[in-house]
């Protein structure tokens, strides 16, 4: 592909911090950049602590553990986003039930979220927590599902792996529920190559995190352990990427939305739907997504005239409730319509990175009116 969804986009600053931690020998995990990065992040966010982990899945699995959910319990979590927000669910013997979306954000619905409280509450088992996806760098409606889980008294995990930067109410996706966490994956707005933060604003929970993210290893002159643990710690030189790059996070957040809105501007005549902002929130449009349903255009059509083209898309993501592996999971839809699977159906994600010039972008912009053109052709 000539043109790609989202790739690393290097600020010119990472050199700088990897060198230094090769220049102190700081090559095995952990080490300063990771102890700065933690205080970086955790200042952006203006939230009292970011614990750096591995990936933004290690980060998701620490976060049910802190909560002590396990084997047995259920789990609510949005049905339309990518598999590791699902898959911790599994890790720790825990059942997910899936919550359907709502058309605004295409996030968790609030109303099937409630329902399915209400569901659980008669059998007698609630959920040992909630976790809600800010799909896309959009911000979920995170206000009414934060006061449904309060109300029941279920903790709220976000996952803003998609949307760091994104902000409600002037505050950061990822501090808003009762635990969050960020993913730096190679195609993420900023990365590390690979890596994660948790986020939580109690000491105490962080301290349990970074116990078991470090093997659980007791405090004893010898290696003693109580709990079984896991290696879920960044290393040092991955740390110092993420340095270089928050440091110019907000530039590729307004750089996303300028994508987006350039988007939006020349598909206006299609009649292309997209992901609405809530009021009071900025998304980081971490990727462009666009519904086609009221259009005359074919999701795999376009994708493959883009390909053709050697511009790289894809679906919007296969819900949770229709994937092989959680056939059997419970699914909570609001009077029988799955608005999951249509996103799916008819979504698509156009390229959307940071550094995509706007010659690239016209590119991928004309070769959707060209198919528009010919499919009009063909149906004349």
């Amino acid at each position: 592909m000539n043109i790609l969804l989202s790739k690393p986009h290097m600020s010119g600053r990472e050199m700088a911090y990897i060198e230094e931690a090769f220049a102190s020998n700081w090559i095995a995990p952990l080490g300063p950049n990771v102890n700065a990065f933690e205080a970086e992040v955790a200042a952006y966010a203006d939230h009292p602590h970011a614990l750096a982990t591995s990936s933004g899945t290690a980060a998701l699995h620490l976060a049910l553990l802190t909560l002590g959910v396990g084997t047995g319990d259920t789990v609510f979590c949005q049905s339309l986003t990518f598999v590791a927000s699902v898959n911790p669910i599994r890790y720790v013997g825990a059942n997910p039930v899936f919550i359907d979306s709502e058309t605004t954000t295409w996030n968790m619905s609030p109303d099937a979220l409630r329902k399915a409280f209400v569901q659980a509450a008669t059998k007698g088992k609630l959920p040992k927590a909630v976790i809600v996806v800010h799909l896309y760098g959009v911000v979920a409606k995170i206000g009414e599902i934060r006061h449904i889980c309060r109300e029941y008294g279920v903790p709220l995990i976000e996952d803003a792996a998609e949307s760091l930067g994104s902000t409600w109410h002037g505050q950061m996706t990822g501090t808003i529920g009762d635990i969050g966490f960020y993913s730096f994956n190679g195609n993420k707005i900023i990365t590390t190559s690979g890596g994660g933060m948790l986020m939580t604003p109690n000491e105490e929970v962080r301290q349990l995190a970074l116990k078991l993210a470090t093997q659980a290893r007791e405090d004893a002159l010898h290696y003693e352990h109580e709990q079984v643990g896991y290696n879920y710690r960044l290393s040092n030189v991955s740390a110092g990427i993420g340095r270089g790059q928050l440091e110019v996070i907000e530039q590729r957040v307004q750089a996303r939305r300028r994508v987006f809105a350039r988007y939006e501007r020349m598909f206006r005549q299609l009649g292309t739907t997209y992901q609405q902002e809530v009021p009071h929130s900025r998304a980081n449009r971490w990727l462009t997504a666009m519904q086609l349903d009221q259009t005359d255009l074919h999701r795999d059509t376009l994708m493959e005239r883009l390909a053709s083209a050697g511009i790289e898309a894809r679906p919007v993501w296969k819900p949770m409730h229709l994937q092989p592996v959680y056939r059997d999971a419970e699914y909570v839809t609001v009077d029988g319509e799955d608005v999951s699977r249509r996103l799916f159906e008819n979504g698509i994600c156009l390229p959307s990175g940071s550094d995509l010039t706007i010659g690239e972008q016209q590119q991928v912009i004309q070769t959707v009116l060209d198919t528009r053109s010919i499919v009009t052709e063909q149906s004349v």
